[in-house]
């Protein structure tokens, strides 16, 4: 690659006379102007952005660690804050811990070393505490974040998410319910099921402890736990699954079983991704606004960035029921 001393060897001028022209420090003659760009173009000379950098301490990149990139949730939820961001002129470093804390911590330190002037962490695994606590860059936490720790988080109600999910279900009459829970100690998942379970013992049922599985948020977690579910004595006539992947893999389990959907069996997701709409029958969900959350997110972070100083900001977003075919009231 070419250098500025390169650039300048060709024009015939100074490497600071080179930097003065392409930065615009310091009026250059336009014969010496000429020279430079003419020597630019013929190098194809690239400036350095890590040099631009160090002088200026603004990268214009932005940092983004989400746990799974193959969900369509997260993959939708960095777009929205790709398109902010990008239409504020930053650009962003996706980064992808597949829900590995080792691998969230690396990501963190190889960001940290980039100097991007921000940090957007998406449900945030098992960081350290202590190394979070002292980052010295803006930085907002997506969907959850410990309690002692001062910094902007961004979240759905997830409470609220599951409270609409068994309502839904509970005045479809539909009684003997069942939730397949995402993996064991992760919080939103917790509070998901807490707000279905409230609901239900509200009206006066019951949600045993063995029609609660739990699974990873993919289409065959759900999958394999409603067969588990659908196979037992009696079999529930809901179904409740704490993310959208979940949901699709009881509708598959629930089709090779012979279980009509939605006449003998009804399921909610949660999350509202687009392949929600296109399944068969079409999903009914709890839908987290993704767009509005990467953009409210990537806001949130550049007003950070903006003033640093201001105070810590904890935005929670209502989730809305979206109703589909795959529920629906139960025949007599």
């Amino acid at each position: 690659m070419a250098t500025i001393k390169d650039v300048a060897r060709l024009a015939g001028v100074s490497f600071t006379t080179v930097s003065h022209v392409l930065n615009e420090t310091r009026p250059v003659s336009p014969e010496a102007r000429q020279r430079v760009l003419s020597a630019v173009e013929e190098l194809a000379y690239v400036p350095s952005a890590l040099a631009r950098s160090l002088k200026s301490k603004v990268t214009g990149s932005i940092g983004l660690i989400i746990p799974n990139n193959t969900n369509p949730y997260f993959s939708e939820l960095a777009r929205g804050i790709e398109d902010f961001c990008y239409g504020a002129g930053y650009s962003v470093i996706l980064c992808n811990s597949d829900d590995d804390a080792d691998k969230q911590n690396d990501y963190l330190q190889v960001l940290l070393t980039k100097r991007c002037d921000g940090l957007i962490i998406a449900t945030l695994t098992q960081t350290d505490h202590a190394l979070l606590g002292r980052l010295k860059i803006p930085t907002v936490l997506l969907d959850r974040a410990p309690k002692e720790l001062k910094i902007d988080l961004v979240s759905t109600d997830n409470v609220q998410g599951g409270r609409l999910a068994a309502q839904h279900l509970l005045a479809l009459r539909r009684r003997r319910l069942a939730c397949i829970a995402g993996p064991r100690g992760l919080a939103l998942s917790d509070e998901r099921v807490g707000g279905f379970r409230d609901s239900v013992e509200q009206q006066g049922a019951q949600l045993a402890p063995a029609a609660v599985l739990h699974a990873d948020f993919t289409s065959i977690g759900g999958y394999r736990a409603a067969m588990q579910l659908l196979q037992a004595q009696p079999a529930p006539d809901a179904i409740f699954c704490c993310n959208d992947l979940m949901a699709i893999g009881v509708l598959r389990a629930a089709g090779e079983l012979g279980i009509p959907v939605p006449e003998a069996l009804s399921v909610v997701g949660f999350d509202d991704i687009e392949l929600a709409q296109f399944v068969h029958p079409p999903l009914t969900t709890v839908a987290q606004n993704t767009r509005q959350l990467g953009n409210l997110t990537a806001q949130c972070l550049l007003e950070r960035i903006a003033d640093p100083k201001r105070p810590i900001r904890r935005e929670t977003v209502a989730p809305q029921l979206q109703v589909r075919g795959s529920t629906a009231p139960l025949l007599k």
